[in-house]
């Protein structure tokens, strides 16, 4: 059931692209929405706020980034750009430096005026569904500021969970991967390649980050292993790096790739993705997190059995910001009523079909 308020009450979570791209769309109509945008670090732009810090930040959380200094966008900002507002000229490059990008994001708040709406240095603790009958659902967020720990609760109509999921890494099981005795990280804690000067270095995954760490770090390692199990990348590769199968095991000191090779190596990078990660959603919305795979959604948004809490930035292989875009107006649109969602039934049942083939998601206008 949609809000029946004159003005509905929504609250966003998280500053980064997704969470400022919902802000433009609610200050936009005044008279219908009234939001908060949540947010734990002391500035906008999520992910794309490059920090040194690796593990924990200066207030005991993990850090949220996953920027390394050297980063380049692997979209040209031609395509990558909100529709309504386009980056800058950037001298002309299209491939951009994350400090541009943030640069960009800091822009577009600032351009739609969503500062003031930002509720910063705010870690949410929960957000739970307060039932009541016959009446539109309700959210409680409760949330602690990281600075002075105080503790607080507001009610909604609505929730946008923007926080991204491009920050709690993910690790295979690999055997013997805690007995490795050399450099050991993961490619959210990578900030610069002088950290693997003259070593032997492994990189687990060939994905964006892998090949483009692999390749940053041959310029100063002795030898780079691009381990992964994916057809063989055909872009040339410097010469001291090349292509092998992925990790079998490891020891102390070596790896044991998929086919029996052995390598004597001083680090390991793994490049291998990032969790799915609402740990302040309520065990009462019934959430699933799989194998890639969140559940129930419908179009990989609306929470089946709660529509009017959605979550951004589900899809992977996406063009980011532009997606964005169109969530939020398709969620606003459904909080005003002017879009509605099929039975919960059927909802399910397309979901299901979004997996096997063909597909068919619907809304009804």
């Amino acid at each position: 059931m949609v809000p029946t308020k004159s003005r509905i009450k929504v609250a966003v979570i998280g500053a980064g692209a997704a969470g400022l791209c919902a802000g433009r769309h609610l200050v936009a109509e005044p008279a219908r929405f009234q939001f908060d945008i949540y947010e734990q670090q002391d500035d906008v732009g999520g992910t794309w706020r490059y920090s040194t810090h690796v593990g924990k930040d200066e207030y005991g959380l993990p850090v949220h980034s996953s920027m390394y200094k050297n980063l380049r966008t692997n979209l040209p900002k031609e395509v990558m750009a909100f529709p309504d507002f386009p980056f800058e000229n950037c001298d002309g490059h299209s491939f951009l430096h994350h400090t541009e990008v943030l640069h960009y994001l800091e822009e577009y708040a600032k351009n739609y005026d969503l500062y003031k709406y930002i509720k910063f240095h705010k870690f949410i603790d929960n957000i739970r569904p307060l039932k009541q009958e016959d009446a539109p659902i309700e959210y409680a967020v409760s949330f602690s500021d990281v600075v002075t720990k105080e503790k607080e609760t507001y009610i909604y109509d609505a929730v946008m969970v923007c926080n991204g999921h491009y920050s709690v890494p993910y690790f295979p099981e690999i055997p013997g991967l805690n007995d490795f005795k050399g450099l050991l990280i993961h490619s959210h804690d990578y900030r610069e390649p002088e950290d693997f000067k003259n070593m032997k270095v492994v990189v687990l995954g060939a994905g964006a980050s892998g090949i483009d760490i692999a390749i940053e770090v041959s310029r100063v390692a002795k030898e780079v292993i691009l381990s992964h199990n994916t057809p063989p990348k055909t872009c040339p590769l410097p010469d001291n790096t090349k292509q092998e199968k992925g990790i079998e095991s490891m020891s102390k000191s070596s790896v044991t790739l998929i086919g029996g090779k052995h390598y004597e190596c001083d680090a390991i990078i793994i490049c291998t993705g990032y969790l799915y990660h609402y740990p302040f959603l309520d065990a009462s919305f019934n959430v699933k997190i799989g194998d890639q795979h969140i559940s129930p959604l419908f179009l990989h948004m609306f929470l089946i059995d709660y529509p009017t809490l959605a979550i951004w930035a589900v899809p992977k292989l996406i063009v980011p910001f532009p997606i964005y875009d169109q969530q939020a107006k398709v969620f606003l649109k459904f909080l005003k009523g002017k879009v509605e969602l099929p039975t919960p039934e059927t909802m399910r049942a397309e979901t299901e079909r979004d997996f096997h083939p063909p597909f068919g998601s619907r809304l009804q206008t």
